[in-house]
């Protein structure tokens, strides 16, 4: 079976893997899609995310649905046949962490396609994987595998919008415009936004955030752009840069509410933290997600808008084109990859 395999820095390899067969608690999974996400270009680009280094072979991939082909001994779920999308963390769930029900922060977390930890967790961008039985979540009447697709990058969304707090009726800035910030437009409209503004350098991307429901977008380099609030109440930072920090800080009220979601390059980062101290923001992290998945599955199900953040779907043997595709914003957003023809 076909299988993505990230070696090192512009090392992308799309090879033959071993079928896999499952353990006792696991599932196995035929895989139908796999979205792209910016840690597998990080991966591809940079041979790493963040702190994460590679240093093994790794199959990329944890944004995954498919349909359930078996199970192992002693794991039972959806039927065989059944549609599924794949929660891709595994919590340890006796650590600190989850012990007070912050499992997205678990320290001893395994996360598809993660270098985080070593032996690597590998990840489900192949034909066939097998994951622990209770990663699976059957979708919801109406709900078809290409949307699916989008539950695990909406559930990071869903849970910014969490750690923001109360956003309803309330003006929110979202810095950056890729797939993420577009995803927590639809997830800050979703919790009852009065007006979301998003900011980007890409007029493409810019628009892929009005699909997504903002009503006001903004040249991240024109400060002269008519379309700058003066404040708002909410800024979720999604760009992953030092300059969308600062802008959520200078444009945020007093009082108000600073989410981190974006991964910042590893090392230290300027920002503007006297502005933290005297006009008292609260500046706070987001860092994955946990029960939001389910919410995700149920909030795609009704909601048709979400085909629109899907740019491309690129077959397996083309991944390293599908992977060049969605690093450049001006021509996608969400890509994903189609495991239906892989042999």
């Amino acid at each position: 079976m076909l299988g993505c395999v990230i070696h090192g820095q512009d090392d992308l390899r799309v090879a033959q893997l071993p079928v896999p067969e499952p353990g006792p608690g696991q599932a196995l999974v035929a895989v139908r899609y796999g979205g792209v996400c910016g840690s597998d270009l990080h991966y591809w680009r940079h041979g790493g995310v963040g702190d994460f280094r590679l240093r093994e072979p790794m199959v990329l991939g944890h944004e995954v649905v498919g349909t359930v082909l078996g199970y192992g001994d002693g794991a039972s779920g959806p039927a065989p046949g059944t549609a599924v999308a794949v929660h891709p963390a595994t919590p340890c769930g006796v650590c600190p962490e989850c012990s007070a029900g912050r499992r997205n922060v678990c320290r001893d977390t395994s996360y598809l396609g993660s270098a985080a930890r070593f032996p690597h967790v590998q990840g489900g961008f192949a034909a066939q994987v097998v994951v622990p039985s209770e990663q699976l979540r059957a979708l919801p009447e109406g709900l078809e595998l290409r949307r699916a697709a989008l539950a695990e990058p909406l559930s990071v969304a869903l849970h910014a919008v969490r750690r923001a707090g109360d956003v309803a009726g309330r003006h929110v800035l979202v810095t950056g415009a890729g797939p993420i910030g577009c995803l927590v437009v639809a997830a800050a409209k979703a919790a009852g936004a009065a007006q979301v503004t998003v900011t980007d350098l890409l007029p493409e991307a810019l628009e892929y955030a009005r699909v997504a429901g903002a009503e006001t977008v903004v040249r991240a380099d024109d400060p002269d752009d008519a379309g700058w609030p003066d404040e708002v109440d909410v800024a979720i930072e999604a760009s992953g840069v030092a300059a969308g920090l600062d802008a959520c800080l200078r444009r945020v009220r007093r009082g108000g509410v600073v989410v981190q979601l974006g991964m910042l390059p590893p090392g230290q980062s300027p920002f503007a933290g006297n502005l933290v101290v005297s006009r008292e923001i609260e500046l706070r992290g987001a860092f994955r997600f946990d029960t939001e998945f389910d919410a995700a599955l149920e909030l795609l199900a009704v909601e048709p808008a979400f085909d629109g953040l899907v740019s491309a779907v690129v077959p397996v043997g083309d991944a390293e084109s599908a992977f060049a595709l969605a690093a450049d914003r001006s021509r996608s957003c969400k890509v994903l990859l189609d495991f239906s023809v892989a042999p």
